[in-house]
């Protein structure tokens, strides 16, 4: 999937401003060194630098960390699998905010967290939880069936993890969890009645590939009716966000 990191910072910007809840659960202190996995455009890296911390901020999307690097240039950013990295110098911490759900091999990224933190090393995150966007996956899929385009109701774009079944993969990796919680957040979408069609645009462009244009606009006018009744309130637009947080640490 290729990100625009300019509509991520302009139009979603709820992504980075949620995430700064999280960074109370980082903790972070002057001269730690701290990973921000998934950084994208390298806005909460930024912040976890300010508090004396050395950050290095570390995405799939070159497009995002090309973002990021203008940004921020005193902040180290780098092109990496979040599966698949490795680092000679260990961290203190590693972070990352509402990104190890677009992660495919959690195994993976697991081992190397585990490999790339000190002993006694903490792992800090917040990612979408079992049912999060359900509402909208759901109206998603119901409207391309209707269209026909039953192979884009068969992609599967995140990992959303009951609590539970999260917190026994990581201990199964050495971590020994310290917190963990599954919680409803309620999120404001932009843009009144645009918002459904560009988050969709934004987060789910895979549905759409391969899907005429004009099917398309009316599609995203469809899921969006569809969702009225559920994320309409009070005059603004909400999607059904339900987050999974945890503090994990490594095993000595």
């Amino acid at each position: 999937m290729k990100w625009n990191a300019e509509l991520y910072d302009q139009k979603h910007a709820f992504v980075s401003q949620f995430g700064e809840n999280v960074l109370e659960l980082l903790d972070a202190k002057a001269g730690e060194r701290i990973l921000d996995l998934g950084c994208g455009t390298g806005y909460l890296a930024n912040q976890i630098q300010s508090s004396g911390a050395d950050v290095v901020g570390a995405d799939l999307s070159p497009d995002m960390i090309a973002k990021a690097k203008a940004s921020y240039p005193d902040v180290e950013f780098m092109v990496a699998n979040a599966s698949d990295f490795h680092f000679d110098k260990k961290f203190d911490a590693v972070f990352s905010n509402a990104a190890l759900h677009w992660v495919k091999d959690h195994d993976g990224m697991m081992l190397s967290v585990y490999n790339s933190l000190k002993p006694g090393g903490r792992f800090v995150a917040e990612m979408g939880g079992k049912g999060n966007v359900g509402l909208l996956i759901a109206a998603t899929k119901q409207v391309l069936e209707k269209y026909g385009y039953h192979k884009q109701t068969e992609i599967q774009l995140w990992r959303f993890p009951a609590l539970g079944e999260y917190t026994h993969q990581l201990e199964n990796h050495g971590f020994k969890v310290s917190f963990a919680i599954h919680f409803d957040r309620k999120t404001l979408l932009q843009d009144g009645d645009e918002g459904v069609a560009k988050w969709i645009t934004m987060f789910g462009s895979p549905y759409f590939e391969g899907v005429d244009a004009n099917d398309k606009q009316l599609m995203l006018k469809e899921i969006t009716e569809i969702l009225r009744p559920t994320f309409y309130q009070d005059r603004q637009w909400y999607a059904d966000y339900k987050r999974l947080r945890f503090i994990a640490v490594k095993e000595i």
